[in-house]
């Protein structure tokens, strides 16, 4: 079978992409691009070059805004560059960012004052994975109907503390290793050290007690990532009062464990500790459990994992004072009303967790170098991650992505956003769809998401004037959840029936964080329901609950796809990429060429 783009051609970037990085100068680097096995002759390419001054007001595909170098106030960028690009923190997003740069052919270090893999990899998802493998698989070892249901006989099941922990942290090792071997292998240089901002296109690094260094690139990007979020009259200890960080660690298992906080992180504790045979009591400063997820989902989630367990909870407050366990006392959390401000409770337990959330790690960046402001603590950016100064304009060569710039604080999130970037830096205008990244909580039964909630999406519909439809299907309906005994679970559709485009997607059940990229990609992809229905799907996998979902969906709008040949969709996206680099009369050629496939 035969590929449609089949060779790839190099071809300088024309005037339609603003090159950000040498003003007044050639563009020096080339972009590659498929083009369906014509040459690049064919479509009368030329060195074309442009100029750009150090305070313009340039345009990309109808976005504008205003660049300010701030030179004068922040030393004069340089002439020539160590680097290309220069990405200070090595967690998920930096890792990401540099992987791709490699690809693109940009000269490329890293620094990272801590180690590699960030959050995510030593303190964040990667360890609590390991522990949530190890609740789950005690979870369903002490079923004893679900076992027996299965023909299974086991005896009592136990754990080693120790041996848990020692799971998590070898798996954050070997992670790490992996990470840092990727990008050494790639020839990307680790620098060691705190990175700081000095002026336009200049960081320094360097360890305490040691001289800084001074590098240079053409382009920075900002990925520091984010700390445990801990409010105001919480004194944490490590031990009896702790944060996810120290949770990890699982330096104890405590018989009665309050957690702050009933979001993604503080659900898969309660899912952890409670397998491990702790009571779990959550205290929520709204009126209602998982108030991030779509409410009806929320209900079920609570239904099956949070009534059934040794979990109570407290909505509506607010722990004003936790004080640790000392001389013998147990922890003592005071409790106040979220509205009213009036004492509620105080409650003695073993041990606090405080999941708030998470804060940006930006102290210490140097921004003030460049006459940046962070905003909470936020770098803030504009959709293409570039990075606004006091005054509201671009520094140039400037980039902030992750946990950081707080558009959406996942790691995948901040690897999307690197990428995006780093199309942006070699030539290719790029802007992230954020409704397009899924999220998922890794419970039992998992939790996802993508897209907009069904409140969100009646909302937006009412302001801009279109309908919203509901489908719903059960995993009780689904073979291979029945074959698992894992029939508990729901996937809900929310979308427009006008023309089958997809608003949000949400998944309770077995294995639903794995589900989810298939809603995902056709967000991102713009594929419609009316398409996506003539997928075929493997008989009998878990992936049929969202076959049956798509196929619910009441859709008014006629399908796009015609036979095996290229889809309109397909077409759209070759004419948009085209537009970056070709001049306008090409596409005089794409009109004749879906003429031709009768499309």
């Amino acid at each position: 079978m035969h590929s449609v783009c089949s060779q790839a051609t190099t071809v300088p970037r024309s005037n339609f992409a603003f090159d950000s990085r040498s003003p007044a100068s050639p563009l020096s680097k080339p972009i590659n691009l498929r083009f369906c096995g014509l040459r690049k002759e064919a479509f009368g390419f030329s060195g074309l070059t442009h100029s750009c001054s150090s305070r313009v007001r340039c345009s990309s595909r109808g976005h504008s805004k205003e660049i300010s170098a701030s030179a004068g106030n922040n030393g004069t960028p340089p002439k020539s560059f160590d680097y290309d690009l220069i990405i200070i923190g090595a967690g998920v997003g930096g890792h990401g960012a540099a992987l791709h740069a490699v690809e693109k052919g940009l000269r490329t270090a890293i620094i990272e004052g801590d180690v590699v893999g960030g959050t995510c990899v030593n303190r964040g998802c990667v360890p609590s994975k390991a522990l949530l493998a190890v609740s789950g698989k005690m979870r369903e070892l002490q079923n004893e109907h679900h076992m027996k249901a299965l023909g299974l006989q086991v005896s009592a099941a136990g754990y080693d503390r120790q041996g848990v922990a020692d799971h998590a942290n070898n798996l954050a090792s070997k992670i790490r290793s992996n990470l840092t071997n990727s990008m050494k292998s790639l020839g990307v240089d680790i620098l060691t050290g705190v990175g700081t901002v000095v002026g336009p296109q200049k960081v320094k690094y360097g360890k305490v007690g040691f001289p800084d260094n001074i590098v240079t690139a053409k382009d920075i990007i900002i990925a520091t990532g984010s700390v445990p979020f801990v409010p105001k009259g919480i004194e944490v200890d490590g031990k009896t009062v702790i944060t996810s960080d120290h949770a990890l660690k699982l330096e104890s298992v405590p018989d009665w464990i309050a957690i702050v906080g009933s979001g993604y992180i503080g659900l898969e504790f309660s899912d952890v500790y409670t397998a491990l045979g702790s009571e779990v009591t959550f205290i929520e400063a709204l009126d209602q459990l998982m108030p991030g997820f779509d409410p009806e989902i929320g209900k079920l989630a609570q239904r099956v994992l949070i009534n059934p367990r040794k979990i109570d909870y407290h909505t509506g407050v607010f722990a004003t004072k936790i004080t640790p366990a000392k001389d013998g006392k147990p922890v003592t959390i005071e409790l106040i009303d979220a509205k009213t401000k009036e004492p509620k409770d105080t409650l003695e337990v073993d041990a606090a967790l405080i999941a708030t959330g998470r804060a940006p790690f930006t102290n210490g960046l140097g921004l003030e170098n460049i006459n940046v402001v962070t905003q909470r603590g936020f770098v803030p950016v504009d959709e293409r991650m570039r990075v606004i100064d006091a005054n509201g304009n671009l520094v140039p060569h400037l980039y902030c992505i992750g946990d950081a710039n707080g558009k959406m604080m996942l790691a995948h999130a901040a690897s999307a956003q690197g990428i995006s970037v780093v199309e942006q830096v070699t030539g290719r205008d790029h802007v992230l769809n954020h409704l397009s990244i899924p999220a998922a909580c890794f419970t039992h039964p998992e939790i996802s998401m993508v897209g907009l909630t069904e409140p969100q999406a009646r909302e937006k519909a009412e302001k801009e004037g279109f309908e919203v439809s509901v489908a719903k299907t059960s995993f009780k309906a689904n073979t291979k959840a029945l074959a698992e005994n894992e029939g508990e679970g729901l996937a809900k559709l929310i979308y427009r029936p006008d023309n089958g485009e997809i608003l949000g997607v949400h998944i309770f059940g077995l294995h639903a964080a794995d589900l989810i990229h298939e809603a995902s990609n056709a967000i991102a992809l713009g594929t419609r329901i009316q398409d996506i229905k003539f997928a075929v799907h493997a008989h009998p996998t878990l992936s049929e609950v969202l076959d049956e979902l798509f196929k619910s969906a009441k859709v008014k709008a006629p399908a796009t796809s015609h036979g095996p040949g290229p889809s309109r969709n397909m077409l759209e996206e070759l004419s948009y990429r085209l537009t970056m680099v070709v001049p306008e009369a090409f596409h005089n050629l794409v009109s004749s060429f879906s003429k031709a496939m009768q499309i």
